[in-house]
C-alpha cells in the first residue's frame, strides 16, 4: 500500500508540472570559437551570448552576464545546430495506408518525445528534424517540424509550434505498389498517381466554392441555407492550395518530377519541396524556377530499380543551377553524421565550405520555412547550435555539445555512456525513459514502483 500511495504522489506530481511546464530557454556565452554562420562566413576567434535562448550578439572580447555560464571554445568550431529536412525519428507508424489521400492526418499528434534517437541526433549535432508521414499515399498526413528538446515532459515542447505546416506527398512506386497492386485502387500506374492529384485538388476547389456560396448567403437576413459538411481532409487540401502548406513530395524520376512541377503550375502551387530528387540534376532549371528545392542523399541511390540512376554529383549540380538544395538522412543512423554527408559534395562537385555547410544548415531551414528562425548564427535567432572539436567538414569532426534555444541538451563529456543521464529530482518523469533498460521494464511493476518512491522522496 505503501508503494502505491508514493506512485499515486510521483504521478500527481508528474501531472502538475505537465499542466505547467513551459520550453526551457537558455543562456550562455561561447568564448573564443571559430564561428560558422552559414549566411555570413566564418568569424575566426569570436564569442557569442546568447539570452534567454536568442543570439543577443556575436563579437569579440564580449562579458558575460552575471549569472550566465561561459564556455571556451578556444581551438573549437561553433556552427548552427544541422537541421535534417526528412527523418522519421521520434515516430511510431508513419503511413496512414487506408486511401491514396489521407490529409488529415497529423504526425504532430503521435510524436515521442522520450525515443532514444532524439538523443542521438542530438549527439550528431541535429537540432531540428522534419518528422515525416510514410510514402504509401499519393497525398499523405501532414507532418510535423521537431526541436530536439528531448525528454522534455509536455510532448508538445518537442514541436516546434512557429514552424509553418507541411504535407507529405509520393510519386511512383511506393503509392502504386500499396494502392493499385494490393488493394486494387485508383493509383496503379504513374499516370493514376498524378490523376489522384489532380482530381484532390479539383474536388478541393468545389469544396472550397461551395463554402464561399454558403458564407456569402449566411450574411443575409432570414437565410436558412444549410453549411457544406466539413471535410478535414478537403480543407488541408484547400489550405495547400491557399498556400498555407509547403508540400514535401518523395520523388526520384525525372520525368515525375516534372511532371508535379506542371501540376503546380496549374494550381498555382509554389510551396513546394522535392525529397530524395534522385533525378533532379535532369531538371534542376526548372527546380529552381518552380519550386522551394530539393531536399536529396549525398550517395544513395540503386536500392530499387527506379531510384537505379543517379549520381553523387546531384547536389553540386542542384546548387549550381539556383535549386535551393539540402542534405538529409530519412533514416536514424545517419542523421547521426550528416555533417559528413554534406562534406562530401566537396568531393563530388568541389562545393565550398560555405555552399556544403548551407546544405545541412539554412537550406533546410528555407525548406521548411524557419529560416527566419534557425538555420544560421545570427543576432535574434534562436540559439539552436553545436561545438565541434574540429571543422564540421573534417572527417574527423566530433560534436562536443549540441544547444536548443541554449539549453544544452548534449555534452560527450557528460553523457559519456550513451543516452543514460543522472536522475533528477526537478524532472520527474525522465529517469523513467532515459535508458534502454528502464524503458523495456515499464511493465514490471515493482520497477515502476521503486522508481517513482525513489522519486518522489528526492522531490519532497
Amino acid at each position: 500500500m505503501k508503494k502505491q500511495s508514493y506512485f499515486l504522489a510521483a504521478l500527481l506530481g508528474l501531472s502538475i508540472q505537465i499542466a505547467t511546464a513551459q520550453v526551457k530557454k537558455g543562456s550562455v556565452l561561447i568564448k573564443n570559437a571559430t564561428v560558422i554562420t552559414a549566411t555570413k562566413g566564418t568569424l575566426e576567434n569570436s564569442d557569442l551570448l546568447v539570452q534567454d535562448g536568442i543570439i543577443k550578439q556575436i563579437g569579440k572580447n564580449l562579458n558575460a552576464p552575471s549569472g550566465v555560464q561561459t564556455i571556451d571554445a578556444t581551438g573549437k568550431f561553433l556552427m548552427p545546430g544541422i537541421i535534417d529536412a526528412h527523418s522519421h525519428v521520434g515516430l511510431d507508424v508513419v503511413n496512414e495506408a487506408t486511401a491514396p489521400i489521407t490529409s488529415e492526418v497529423r504526425m504532430k499528434d503521435m510524436v515521442n518525445p522520450f525515443e532514444v534517437g532524439i538523443y542521438r541526433a542530438l549527439a550528431g549535432g541535429v537540432t531540428v528534424s522534419h518528422a515525416m508521414h510514410g510514402s504509401a499515399n499519393v497525398i499523405g498526413g501532414q507532418n510535423a517540424t521537431l526541436k530536439h528538446r528531448w525528454g522534455s515532459i509536455d510532448p508538445q515542447d518537442i514541436i516546434m509550434q512557429d514552424a509553418p505546416r507541411t504535407i507529405k506527398f509520393a510519386l511512383g512506386e511506393n503509392p502504386t505498389r500499396v494502392h493499385g497492386r494490393g488493394a486494387g485502387i485508383q493509383p496503379r500506374s504513374r499516370m493514376g498517381v498524378e490523376a489522384v492529384i489532380r482530381n484532390g485538388f479539383n474536388e478541393a476547389l468545389q469544396y472550397k466554392k461551395a463554402w464561399a456560396d454558403y458564407n456569402a448567403k449566411a450574411s443575409g437576413k432570414g437565410n436558412t441555407t444549410v453549411a457544406p459538411e466539413y471535410d478535414e481532409r478537403l480543407q488541408t487540401l484547400v489550405d495547400i492550395l491557399d498556400g498555407k502548406i509547403i508540400i514535401h513530395c518523395h520523388s526520384y524520376r525525372a520525368d515525375e518530377i516534372y511532371m508535379l512541377i506542371n501540376v503546380a503550375k496549374d494550381f498555382n502551387i509554389t510551396k513546394l519541396v522535392f525529397q530524395h530528387t534522385n533525378e533532379g540534376f535532369k531538371v534542376a532549371p526548372e527546380i529552381a524556377k518552380y519550386t522551394m528545392g530539393a531536399s536529396v542523399f549525398a550517395d544513395w541511390w540503386a536500392y530499387k530499380m527506379e531510384v537505379y540512376y543517379s549520381t553523387a554529383f546531384n547536389a553540386a549540380i542542384l546548387t549550381a543551377n539556383g535549386a535551393i538544395t539540402s542534405i538529409n538522412s530519412d533514416d536514424a543512423e545517419l542523421i547521426r553524421h550528416l555533417y559528413h554527408e554534406a562534406a562530401k559534395t566537396q568531393r563530388y562537385g568541389g562545393m565550398t565550405d560555405d555552399q556544403a555547410i548551407a546544405l545541412i544548415t539554412i537550406n533546410p531551414a528555407k525548406q521548411l520555412g524557419i529560416d527566419d528562425k534557425v538555420g544560421s548564427l545570427e543576432v535574434g535567432k534562436q540559439a539552436d547550435m553545436v561545438i565541434f572539436d574540429n571543422h564540421p567538414l573534417s572527417v574527423y569532426a566530433v560534436p562536443l555539445m549540441t544547444f536548443v534555444d541554449g539549453v544544452k541538451y548534449f555534452d560527450i563529456k557528460e553523457n559519456a555512456d550513451d543516452q543514460r543521464l543522472k536522475i533528477s529530482a526537478t524532472e520527474m518523469v525522465e529517469p523513467i525513459f532515459l535508458s534502454g533498460e528502464a524503458h523495456r521494464c515499464m511493465q514490471d511493476t515493482e520497477f515502476l514502483f521503486e522508481t517513482t518512491e525513489s522519486l518522489f522522496n528526492q522531490k519532497h
